[in-house]
């Protein structure tokens, strides 16, 4: 048995054991099936990035998660199953794990259940990326995020002892052996430390991508990624006018002009579900790839992580936000409610002044995007004159047209595995419109249209459940009219 099929065996041991407990719940499966299961929506996360042959990745995953499929069939698993956020949410199992760990209260490195299992997410990862001889900066990109996700997530519950992950840089040449998996594993490794510098690469890794897997290419990637995005066309060109200028500054500097200090901190304004923290994600791993940040990770905060009701606390707290975003972006959710509330209990002020002065302290390697209501974020600037001096970027979400919805929630049908009647389809685009043209305070853009999709599928399957076991494949995930018409009323 190689190492890494043992450490999958010893999670599903650890899993065993949570079970017997009594932590978990019985939700129809074992807790060691749920941990298989979130092992294989891991790595059908991680595929289709590389443009490889798949017949490596499909061997790997009947090896050692024992699931038979071929290239078909995982693409309807990965449509069909793939409703995690992994940009937010951990895997159901570690949620668990981390609930025996708290209980037992042991939340160190070493005798920690939930950091057995994340070590395992990572180990897995690693091999699978190496074991076709092909990487993609989006497949590293990916395992990036969701490690972070991840430990974003143990610490949020006081677990320490955790590396951050910071550089994932790859060897191209790591073959599918075993030493190919070792390969990945060095030079997937991370010096730990929460500097913001990059992380040591060991092995063959260089520091940057080679020879195909450049910078250059990373970037083209992610923003290929960006322009696949349905609407936002001039916040598209905005970012790519930003590259350009990014490009260009580094260009000079390698021949030795000077070059004007350009501040990269930003505004994102717009309603909700205009795609802001979308753009962020990605826009980070554009300045990664770029050479601006060291690690192009995001965290995501609003003022409930910043701000404390006690004195001297909120200084301490916002730092430790600022302390896990160096080398990457810190974006701030509804940044104005930092600062809309001006009495003498209030604290958010304290949070701009120290943000301000990180800002100043780590201008090389901390990039800062506020976002929220247009209206709101002018206050916002307006409330601190060493606000809208270090923000000189500002980028405007428009609302999305309803034609712009309607392709989302098709777009959203074809990852979920469902489709729509021709007269549910113009029921939707009738809602929609509707929707735009009243453009209500709860408009919510995009997450109207997930919002709508999930109350018709409850009533696709109140009416599916009437017609007995015997129900044809194609009634399972057709919309019908009166199930887009029962979610505009609720």
């Amino acid at each position: 048995m190689d190492q890494l099929q043992e450490t999958i065996n010893n999670c599903y041991e650890r899993a065993d054991e949570i079970e017997k407990s009594g932590v978990y719940k019985d939700t129809g499966m074992k807790l060691r099936e749920m941990v298989q299961f979130d092992f294989l929506q891991f790595l059908a996360y991680l595929c289709f990035s590389d443009g490889a042959d798949m017949r490596a990745e499909l061997a790997f995953i009947k090896t050692y998660l024992g699931y038979d499929f071929d290239i078909a069939r995982l693409n309807q698993f990965k449509y069909q199953r793939l409703a995690v956020n992994y940009n937010t949410d951990p895997p159901r199992s570690l949620t668990y794990y981390t609930l025996r760990d708290l209980r037992e209260k042991k939340t160190t490195s070493k005798e920690s259940m939930a950091h057995q299992l994340l070590n395992a997410f990572q180990e897995l990862g690693e091999a699978f990326i190496a074991c076709n001889n092909v990487s993609s900066p989006l497949e590293i990109g990916r395992m990036t995020s969701y490690m972070n996700t991840m430990q974003q997530y143990l610490r949020s519950y006081g677990f320490s002892g955790l590396q951050t992950i910071y550089n994932l840089n790859w060897n191209k040449n790591a073959s599918g052996s075993d030493s190919g998996k070792k390969n990945a594993s060095d030079s997937l490794s991370t010096s730990g430390q929460n500097s913001g510098t990059s992380a040591s690469v060991k092995s063959n890794a260089s520091g940057q991508m080679n020879k195909s897997g450049s910078e250059d290419m990373n970037v083209d990637v992610i923003l290929e990624e960006l322009n696949s995005l349905i609407g936002l066309e001039s916040v598209k060109q905005d970012i790519q006018n930003l590259v350009n200028i990014i490009k260009v500054q580094k260009l000079r500097e390698a021949r030795g002009m000077k070059q004007p200090n350009i501040s990269l901190h930003m505004v994102f304004s717009g309603n909700p579900g205009t795609g802001k923290t979308t753009v962020a994600r990605l826009l980070a791993n554009i300045y990664k790839g770029l050479g601006v940040l060291s690690s192009g990770h995001l965290v995501e905060v609003d003022r409930s992580n910043l701000v404390v009701g006690y004195v001297g606390q909120t200084a301490t707290k916002t730092a430790k936000v600022i302390d896990d975003a160096l080398g990457g972006v810190l974006f701030i959710d509804e940044a104005y409610t930092l600062t809309a509330k001006k009495g003498e209990n209030d604290f958010g002020q304290e949070a701009v002044d120290t943000l301000l002065k990180a800002m100043e302290d780590h201008r090389d390697d901390l990039i800062v995007i506020v976002a929220g209501y247009p209206d709101l974020m002018e206050e916002f600037l307006n409330s601190n004159p060493g606000l809208r001096s270090r923000f000189n970027k500002y980028i405007f979400f428009a609302d999305y047209t309803a034609e712009e919805l309607i392709k989302i929630l098709e777009l959203n049908c074809k990852k979920q595995q469902y489709k729509m009647t021709h007269a549910a389809k113009n029921a939707a685009t009738k809602y929609f419109e509707q929707k735009v043209h009243e453009h209500s305070e709860n408009f919510a853009n995009a997450r109207e249209v997930r919002n709508f999709m999930e109350r018709a599928i409850a009533h696709q399957a109140s009416r599916i459940v009437t017609l007995g076991d015997n129900v044809a494949d194609d009634v399972l995930i057709t919309f019908e009219k009166e199930d887009f018409l029962a979610a505009e009323k609720q």
